[in-house]
C-alpha cells in the first residue's frame, strides 16, 4: 500500500483516501471561447506521460478533501514531495529521484 503526505492535513494516509486529479500546472488560455477547436483539444484532453518524474493534482477525498500537488516517479510510483495547491513546482534535486529509482531497480532485481 502506498502512503500519500497530505499537506494541509500534514499526515501520511493510505493512497485509499486519495483520487488522481491529472498534470498539474495546466495552463488555462485566457480567452478559451476563441481558441481554435485544435488548441481547446490540446488544452482539455492531450497531457504529458512522461517517463521518470510528473506533477500531478490529488484530492484527499477521504480526508480534508481539498486539492494538493504531488511530484510523483512513475517508474517507481514513489512520491517525491507533495504541496499545497497553487504553490509553484519545487526545484528538486536529483538525489530523491536517483534514490526512487535505484531502490525499485534493486526490489525488481530482488523479485525475479
Amino acid at each position: 500500500m502506498l502512503l500519500i503526505h497530505c499537506p494541509y492535513c500534514e499526515e501520511d494516509r493510505s493512497e485509499l483516501e486519495f483520487r488522481a486529479a491529472g498534470e498539474a500546472h495546466i495552463a488555462r488560455p485566457e480567452n478559451i471561447a476563441e481558441i481554435s477547436d485544435e488548441a481547446f483539444a490540446e488544452y482539455f484532453f492531450l497531457r504529458d506521460n512522461p517517463k521518470g518524474l510528473i506533477y500531478e493534482r490529488w484530492r484527499h477525498m477521504n480526508g480534508c478533501g481539498r486539492f494538493f500537488n504531488a511530484v510523483r516517479h512513475t517508474v517507481t510510483d514513489d512520491f517525491v514531495t507533495t504541496y499545497k495547491a497553487g504553490l509553484p513546482k519545487p526545484d528538486l534535486s536529483p538525489a530523491p529521484v536517483a534514490q526512487a529509482v535505484e531502490t525499485f531497480e534493486a526490489t525488481e532485481s530482488d523479485a525475479q
